[in-house]
């Protein structure tokens, strides 16, 4: 990367480095849930609707996870809850591969999807407030294209790990992070603006609720509204198309490793969707970034499910991971822009634990549907017509970030 790709500081440049391989590591236990589902469903025999409960169930944990760390990093600080919630997420992930019943494992996902849920939204906050206005919303798309270097690493363990030495082995790998959080306590510390305002006292006195009201107080409840639409219609569409990208790939009549091989290929397109995505965010603006984004993905999407041929199939696959997680990176750069200090990590933990509902929904959705035998193609013109319901959200309720500094 070049000098015009990141922010300019050796110490920013660490801050985004470590706080985007902790996302790195996020990423890789989500995807990697999307290929033990798959093997699962053959080694437990699950049902579709189990399938679908399984990959739901790390959204559940989520949606909690992301409330509660949001609320407490306005409280006790960035840094202390995004490694609380690393330490969380690596320890369950490794004890997953000890589970011996279906039960346990969705409680251990529960607890993993916990950790996840919270550390997201305190890590591009914590990048946000860092990062100087003319890099800002570059440097936090940069940071959400760490999820995709994990989602890769997903895919090449799916690839050569899954097949050989079984989906436990995944898990063990899940648990890595855990030896991350140690060099995460001396790399990185809480943003200077959030100092001050903890040495002021302002935010720590606020109460649970008088955070939640303030996030829907006059000044905020528009772009409240728009984040919470967006970022329902984002998830849901992204979880329930992208945890089942394996077994639809099966479904489509596909062997199990050349399923994993083709979602490997199409994960690949996601770097370069957050690479166009951070270099436009600053030239055109966040409304932009979101919005022709969210609208490629929808047709690409449309798309995918309806490819008849394995060329259209995997040109769909490719196009709509490198717009989907474009609109991402948009997605988690604009966010912390909407709101004061006091209450940026409640608001963007808020706005993510909602999304998280929809990747509740979206996957369990698919698994029932697909049960029902309903062809994948009208599966998929449902996230088709969530993902322009999400940009139609921006369009006409958002407010334009681009070179605006952050609110104290």
């Amino acid at each position: 990367m070049n000098s015009a790709e990141t922010p300019a500081k050796p110490g920013q440049r660490k801050l985004l480095f470590s706080a985007g391989l902790s996302w790195m590591f996020d990423a890789m236990d989500v995807g990697i849930i999307s290929f033990i589902a798959a093997a699962l469903a053959t080694e437990w025999s699950l049902t579709p609707q189990q399938t679908g409960l399984f990959t739901s169930m790390n959204s559940v944990g989520m949606a909690v996870g992301a409330a509660i760390a949001g609320i407490m990093a306005d409280k006790y600080g960035r840094r202390a809850v995004l490694l609380w919630t690393l330490l969380i997420f690596s320890i369950a992930s490794g004890l997953s591969a000890a589970a011996t019943s279906f039960a346990v494992l969705l409680l251990l996902r529960f607890i993993a999807g916990f950790g996840l849920g919270g550390e997201l939204p305190v890590a591009s906050t914590l990048v946000s407030e860092s990062v100087p206005v003319k890099d800002r919303g570059r440097a936090v798309v940069l940071l959400e294209s760490f999820w995709a270097a994990g989602w890769i690493a997903a895919a090449l363990i799916a690839y050569f790990v899954i097949p050989k030495y079984g989906w436990q082995t995944a898990f063990i790998i899940g648990a890595v992070p855990a030896l991350y959080a140690l060099y995460l306590r001396k790399s990185i510390q809480d943003p200077p603006r959030f100092k001050e305002q903890a040495r002021a006292g302002a935010a720590a006195r606020l109460s649970v609720r008088e955070r939640f009201v303030s996030v829907w107080a006059s000044p905020h409840r528009k772009s409240t509204i728009m984040l919470w639409v967006l970022w329902f219609t984002v998830v849901f569409s992204y979880y329930g198309m992208f945890l089942w990208l394996p077994n639809v790939m099966l479904l489509k009549g596909f062997s199990l490793v050349k399923s994993f091989e083709y979602v490997l290929i199409m994960t690949l397109a996601q770097l370069p969707g957050y690479f166009t995505a951070a270099y436009f965010i600053e030239k055109f603006g966040r409304k932009f970034v979101l919005v022709v984004y969210l609208l490629l993905t929808a047709a690409s999407a449309a798309w995918f499910g309806n490819s008849t041929s394995e060329g259209m199939l995997i040109a769909a696959g490719i196009c709509l991971s490198f717009f989907n997680l474009g609109a991402w990176g948009g997605m988690y750069a604009y966010t912390p822009e909407l709101y004061p200090t006091r209450v940026r990590s409640t608001g963007v933990g808020l706005a993510a634990s909602f999304g998280r509902i929809g990747g509740i929904i979206g996957p369990y959705l698919v698994g029932m549907l697909v049960a029902r035998e309903v062809a994948i193609g009208a599966i998929f013109w449902i996230f088709f017509a969530a993902i322009l319901i999400g940009a139609a959200a921006v369009l006409w309720l958002g407010t334009e970030t681009k070179g605006r500094e952050l609110t104290d």
